[in-house]
């Protein structure tokens, strides 16, 4: 009978879920030399967020074919060492969906009425109806950033309350959000129209402040801001100078860029002001529900069946993972590629499998490509899973085709076209013999080109000077350029330019070179490579 481990508290209905088909041992508060000597004798670790599952905890774990976390996150976790053993690692991706749109229902009726000041008032043995004069959410404007599961469920609930709904996401076509019954707006808008604003996007360099004080002076002065999804997104100095200051109507926040909260300018704004310690998921039902999620999961691996919400690639025969394990690299490469150089929101994806890689399973090669299109939009919510289902829901069509014939590479190449804001895009790619990636074609013009964390591509004519124009740009901003490479059809026709780069674009440069004479359009691409 196979053994499960549980390393951390976890609900019973969990446990009880697995003692169905394995034995089940809960030792929790293990120290990690005990943890790696006895995990060989498991076959499924299951744990929250206090057990470190480092490489060595992995290797050690010889029979082990599963880590469930009972939650979202599963960064205690080496997911690349998991899946360079084989083992699926599995999340509850949902388990709190509800509980943290609740919560941001709740602060934005606690902050509306001012519960909070409301109840301190009447437990100091005051009565003060006339200084708690609320107001009503009905027919108010309610902005939703972020149309995710979360901020979707937020959308339901207001909606149903008579709430108008306007929403920003710029990886969520309109027509998904007419669905929610949010009109679809840019940010600015939001900005300006809102009675209440509630945020649900992860924290990423550009989410980060995105609520400032440009940002706050945008607003009406009634204005009340909700944020349960991350830290970092609101300047929390701004909006306590601007809470202070009476220039918006309140605020109500779960979440921190430093937690515990400590010493900050939010403890001593006075009134208007709702904060919580991070409570977001922190209900029974989301505990035993992340329990019950992930215990199922690994039931159904320890069966032979496979998982729903596998983090790494699940589902595969070792043999077959082992053999396109390469070209998954190079589609998720090509995929994040096709959907950065198309913009947000993409309505099609198209994967041509070319050469001897024609004659492979397509299935996990496309998975891989949608896993690319859609990480920036997803960042780490999305996985090889999730990925045609995120896909799906956002209406982007799929076109697959084969092409045995080409044979350009010995192993074959990879053609991704996306159809998004900015147009149509295609990148092609193919492996070298050792496994390199070369990125070949770029909207059919041909190149050879290996990936890079930083690339600018810039559509161009072929005229003397206009590499030296860019390099110039670039060196009076002290951006280093690794390399260059010019591909064209014709002499003094069409180009693009490609170039990697050591260092991020700052803020503007972009919209100069575009400027450039002869510069046609340019477009930046960021990889984890």
């Amino acid at each position: 009978m196979a053994k499960v481990l549980v390393s951390d508290p976890i609900d019973q209905a969990g446990i009880d879920i697995i003692s169905q088909v394995a034995e089940v041992d809960v030792k929790t508060k293990l120290p990690l030399e005990e943890l790696i000597k006895i995990i060989p004798e498991y076959d499924a670790l299951m744990l929250r967020s206090g057990t470190k599952v480092t490489a060595e905890v992995i290797q050690a774990g010889t029979n082990l074919k599963i880590i469930g976390r009972a939650g979202v996150g599963v960064d205690n976790i080496d997911v690349k060492a998991a899946t360079r053993h084989g083992i699926v690692v599995v999340n509850s991706p949902e388990g709190n969906t509800i509980a943290a749109a609740e919560h941001a229902i709740a602060m934005m009726l606690a902050l509306s009425r001012q519960i909070p000041d409301a109840n301190q008032s009447v437990k100091n043995g005051k009565w003060e109806r006339k200084k708690f004069v609320g107001n009503e959410v009905y027919k108010k404007t309610l902005g939703v950033v972020g149309l995710g599961k979360i901020g979707a469920h937020v959308a339901k609930v207001a909606r149903a309350m008579e709430m108008k709904l306007l929403a920003y996401d710029p990886f969520v076509s309109a027509e998904r959000a007419e669905r929610l019954g949010c009109s679809l707006v840019d940010l600015d808008l939001l900005f300006k129209e809102s009675d209440y604003i509630t945020l649900h996007i992860p924290k990423t360099p550009e989410t980060a402040n995105l609520i400032n004080a440009k940002a706050l002076a945008k607003m009406k002065p009634q204005v009340r801001i909700i944020n349960c999804a991350r830290g970092g997104i609101i300047d929390e100095t701004a909006i306590a100078e601007a809470l202070q200051a009476g220039k918006i109507g309140g605020a109500a926040l779960d979440v921190y860029a430093n937690e515990p909260l400590g010493e900050s300018p939010l403890t001593e704004v006075g009134s208007n002001l709702v904060l919580t310690p991070h409570l977001g998921a922190s209900t029974a039902e989301a505990q035993v529900n992340v329990a019950i999620d992930v215990a199922e999961q690994i039931r159904d691996v320890l069966l032979g069946l496979p998982a729903r919400s596998a983090v790494n690639i699940p589902g595969l025969n070792p043999d077959v993972m082992e053999k396109l394990r390469p070209y998954l690299r190079l589609a998720e490469t090509l995929g994040t590629m096709a959907g950065q150089l198309a913009g947000g929101r993409i309505d099609e994806l198209n994967i041509r499998l070319q050469g001897e890689l024609a004659n492979n399973d397509s299935q996990p090669i496309i998975v891989a490509a949608l896993k690319g299109l859609l990480s920036e939009a997803l960042r780490e919510r999305v996985n090889y899973v999730n990925a045609a289902l995120e896909a799906q829901e956002r209406g982007i069509r799929v076109i697959e085709t084969k092409d045995s014939s080409t044979r350009d590479y010995s192993g074959g190449s990879l053609h991704v076209e996306a159809r998004g804001s900015n147009g149509k895009h295609s990148v092609t790619g193919a492996l070298l013999s050792e496994g390199e990636i070369r990125i070949t074609n770029l909207d059919e013009f041909p190149i050879n080109v290996p990936p890079n964390d930083h690339m600018l591509f810039t559509l161009h004519r072929d005229m003397p000077g206009i590499i030296g124009k860019i390099g110039s740009l670039l060196g009076s901003y002290n951006v280093n350029i690794a390399s260059m490479q010019v591909g064209r059809k014709i002499v003094r026709g069409e180009a693009v330019m490609v170039l990697s780069l050591d260092d991020p674009l700052p803020e503007g440069i972009l919209q100069e070179i575009t400027k450039v004479d002869g510069i046609r359009d340019a477009y930046t691409v960021k990889l984890s490579v």
